[in-house]
């Protein structure tokens, strides 16, 4: 069973995900020095498979982080 928060980024490092659990994540995007943040509830077929992916898929496009990586990130942006 995985344990919940997991942490992941995409490898341009311009997005940094919190998967709450399997149901949850919150994306942090940072534009032009800003960083914004986006809850998603997973509610239809797509978007469950985007969360699977990112869990158990993400190689292709996600590196798995530390939580003390992602605390770095969002420290130097402050959301």
């Amino acid at each position: 069973m995985m344990e919940f928060p997991q942490y992941r980024r995409y490898k341009n490092k311009q997005s940094y995900f919190k998967v709450v659990d399997n149901e949850e994540f919150v994306e942090y995007k940072l534009t032009a020095n800003k960083l914004e943040s986006h809850r998603f509830t997973v509610k239809i077929l797509p978007d469950r498979n985007y969360l699977q992916d990112m869990l158990h898929n993400y190689e292709p496009y996600w590196e798995v982080v530390s939580e003390e990586e992602f605390k770095q990130f969002l420290n130097n942006y402050s959301v």
